[in-house]
């Protein structure tokens, strides 16, 4: 009689992040998972290079879920904005946003999106950095301040929630991955989820 090996489980799948964007794009996928939310210190090392201080901390992120979840896929990610080679961070004022809106208008930015799976059954690290450029217009103070009191951006990288009104802020975008300018690159994710042996699309 011909034996048949019983189905693996599926591990489980957490984001760690508190972002409802990164969730919202997740839920894209249809596939069943957890939020957790991670707690460190995400300032950059001392001559960090954008591209190293998101790695590092999707890294860090990923794996300070994976020890309270034993076992589990977790996935982490980070944002690093760069311009003229200075990161462009989190502006936590409207004073600082508007700074850093005259800054960008009519240039081009880098935004690093990276992406971690740590798949908590092996120990496997996957990183990526995917990257967008973003042209920003070249809009008046006026406009500025009309779009940071509307959106009021203060928590992002940039000042320029694409997911929201700040699409409207950039002229051009290029990346390889349409998603990753909001923060969760899921050409880069789904490959490491099938790399990972996760299913997709079972019945």
């Amino acid at each position: 009689m011909a034996s048949h090996a019983a189905p693996a489980a599926v591990p489980r799948l957490i984001l760690g992040s508190s972002s409802r964007y990164r969730r919202e794009l997740l839920e894209r996928l249809r596939i069943p998972f957890e939020i957790d939310v991670p707690d460190i210190d995400e300032t950059p090392l001392p001559g960090e290079t954008p591209e190293a201080t998101a790695l590092r901390l999707s890294r860090r992120k990923a794996e300070a879920i994976a020890a309270r979840h034993p076992g589990a896929l977790v996935i982490g990610s980070d944002q690093v904005a760069t311009l003229d080679g200075t990161q462009v961070g989190k502006p936590g004022s409207h004073e600082q946003a508007l700074a850093q809106l005259r800054w960008m208008r009519g240039r081009t930015v880098t935004f690093h999106s990276a992406l971690c799976l740590l798949d908590g059954r092996s120990g496997e690290v996957q990183l990526e950095d995917v990257r967008t450029q973003a042209t920003f217009r070249e809009l008046d103070d006026d406009e500025l301040e009309a779009y940071l009191r509307l959106e009021r951006p203060y928590d992002v990288a940039g000042s320029a929630k694409s997911e929201g009104l700040g699409i409207a802020l950039l002229s051009r975008v290029e990346s390889d991955d349409p998603t990753a300018l909001v923060g969760l690159p899921l050409i880069a994710l789904t490959s490491m989820l099938r790399r990972a042996g996760y299913p997709f699309f079972k019945a």
